[in-house]
């Protein structure tokens, strides 16, 4: 038959993030599913914004960002990262940290090659790498420190292994990744020659006194490390879609030309704002962020633990995962639709963070941590990137299950 859709289309599913939004919209309930962190945006990047429509900054821009952005994104890094990068040739600004990932995977990898994930994962992150038909593999990483074993590591790495992802802070489990662990990384990476691909997101939301150690400043990484970020979190703007990937030359332009042939560019006048935002605000704000979600955190946490449930307290980012198994449900959906059904509070299903359970765990004889059987089926993934207000009823309507 000629009219059909593509093979790939049979490997790429809705995310459960997105289902859980349209079925608790379907209740008129608080959605605490989705990361669409609806607290207030920060002036300067809102009036950068307005200033540069104003100005006519309104066309297309260079394929790898305006200007001020890169500039920007480049001492930020610098200062913040500890990575040097030059602004001209080594950082591309994309459509969301989602679209940087994706153009890097364009450029640097075929079909067929192998990508090792830590699950539980971010779902993008699988169906990215699904969509440009390369093979994901796993290790796991165990509650509540969502630690994993070096060991376990290098056994999942095939002749096929093109690369590695990093996620930290972590989306779902909230693991900040230590400078010891990120080491192991880049021993094995430098012994299989592999790229390694850092989604960091969620690098301001840090607790306890934690701090952010990006790979790409670590030694043992050469110019294999392709450093990706975004504001969409840090400035509360997830729909302004404003991302970048920075990485060794070598690797950025080809990134960039894969960027230009698919979004073109990210929006020009959105790009000033973020620029605007980065350039003005300063250590204050960011502290402020911190002692701002960790009250949230602990808030959310405590509503977690007197409904019954378990959380695992996260230690950055802006979610927790919880074991739900004492909630009716033979799987972590349908613990989620209990729980919206008798509270109106959506939570996204476990099982969309760990791979599914027919293809069972890599070195492991305990079978898969994820499905209806595993770890991920007693999970729920609270968001509370909310205002206080809506937050605090989420927080009284979980004590119903008392």
């Amino acid at each position: 038959m000629a009219t059909s859709f593509s093979k790939r289309v049979d490997l790429i599913y809705q995310s459960e993030i997105r289902n859980m939004s349209l079925e608790c919209d379907r209740v008129g309930g608080i959605n605490l599913s989705q990361g669409v962190c609806d607290t207030e945006v920060p002036e300067v990047v809102r009036r950068g914004a307005q200033s540069a429509m104003d100005e006519g900054v309104n066309s297309y821009t260079r394929y790898d960002g305006i200007d001020e952005i890169r500039h920007a994104i480049a001492g930020k890094m610098r200062s913040y990262n500890g990575v040097e990068c030059d602004p001209d040739k080594e950082v591309v600004v994309s459509v969301g940290s989602t679209g940087a990932f994706y153009s890097a995977c364009l450029a640097l990898l075929d079909p067929g090659d192998e990508v090792i994930l830590f699950e539980p994962f971010y779902g993008y992150h699988l169906n990215t790498l699904l969509a440009v038909e390369v093979t994901p593999k796993y290790v796991t990483l165990t509650p509540p420190d969502w630690t994993f074993a070096a060991d376990e590591l290098e056994a999942a790495i095939t002749p096929k292994t093109k690369a590695v992802m990093i996620c930290t802070p972590a989306n779902p489990s909230g693991k900040v990744w230590t400078e010891e662990e990120i080491g192991v990384v880049a021993e094995v990476s430098a012994k299989h020659d592999l790229f390694v691909f850092t989604d960091e997101i969620y690098e301001y939301f840090l607790y306890d006194g934690r701090q952010h150690v990006s790979p790409g400043s670590c030694e043992g990484f050469g110019d294999r490390c392709i450093t990706m970020s975004g504001y969409s979190k840090t400035f509360s703007i997830t729909g302004w879609r404003i991302g970048y990937s920075v990485t060794n030359e070598r690797w950025s332009t080809m990134i960039g030309y894969m960027n230009d042939l698919i979004y073109v560019c990210a929006p020009a006048p959105l790009q000033a704002g973020v620029a605007a935002g980065i350039d003005a605000l300063g250590d204050d704000f960011y502290a402020g962020l911190i002692t701002e979600y960790a009250k949230k955190r602990d808030k959310i946490c405590s509503a977690i633990d007197d409904a019954g449930m378990t959380p695992y307290v996260p230690q950055g980012a802006y979610y927790v995962l919880a074991d739900a198994s004492a909630l009716p449900g033979d799987s972590s959906k349908a613990k989620a639709m209990h729980l919206l059904e008798k509270t109106g509070v959506a939570t996204v299903p476990g099982e969309a963070f760990y791979r599914p359970s027919e293809e069972g765990c890599a070195g492991s004889e305990e079978g898969c941590a994820g499905g209806a059987g595993g770890a991920g089926g007693q999970m729920l993934r609270f968001c509370y990137a909310k205002e206080d207000a809506v937050l605090d009823e989420a927080c009284e309507r979980l004590a119903k299950l008392r």
